[in-house]
């Protein structure tokens, strides 16, 4: 098996902000990451609800991840990792900036019902409309996940509608509910505590 070449310092490393919580650090995944979210990722119960995730997850997906990743043009990108530990899971956003800006997140399952992801994707929100001038996100959590669905609605996002997602592990598409967050809401919910911006 051949390593993918990524550059250290990747323009996707060097322009994604680092998020701290109380607990968590969030931050661009890096080739040393790959194992760790190999492990992590490979359980069917993580792939089934999240909608890129192949299943099973082997370490070349997690390096061809990382090589993607490493190319965006913005900080679209984290891993979630406790403080002073390991990787847990990740978050992301696809088209960051535009009022189609969709948020997804996973965990590794041992971490799973601890409020890491809630955490998470808090820091993640704060970072989104704090510096960018997206003025609502999208989510969406499968109808069989009311964990997740309880992580959006715990950060504020209120519920648009059922729909169908194409989920990769499945090959096929399954019922979700949809989720909106506007930044007036956010902004009235800010009292959430706030994650800090390192770089």
């Amino acid at each position: 098996m051949a390593l993918l070449e990524i550059p250290t310092g990747s323009f996707h490393e060097r322009s994604t902000p680092v998020l701290e919580t109380e607990r968590l650090v969030l931050r661009a995944p890096r080739l040393g990451d790959a194992k760790s979210i190999a492990a992590l990722a490979n359980d069917r119960r993580i792939a089934e609800n999240t909608s890129q995730l192949p299943y099973p997850y082997r370490l070349t997906d997690a390096h061809e991840y990382i090589s993607r990743v490493s190319q965006f043009a913005t900080g679209a990108a984290f891993v979630i990792t406790l403080r002073g530990g390991g990787v847990i899971g990740g978050c992301g956003l696809m088209a960051p900036g535009d009022d189609n800006t969709e948020i997804g997140y996973w965990l590794g399952v041992k971490h799973w019902g601890k409020g890491y992801a809630t955490e998470a994707v808090r820091a993640v929100i704060d970072h989104v409309f704090a510096d960018h001038d997206c003025e609502a996100l999208q989510s969406a959590a499968r109808v069989t996940n009311p964990a997740s669905r309880r992580v959006l609605e715990k950060c504020g996002f209120q519920w648009t509608g059922a729909g169908l997602l194409r989920i990769r592990a499945l090959n096929s598409s399954a019922p979700v509910d949809r989720f909106r967050l506007e930044r007036g809401l956010w902004a009235s919910l800010k009292s959430w505590g706030q994650s800090r911006r390192v770089v």
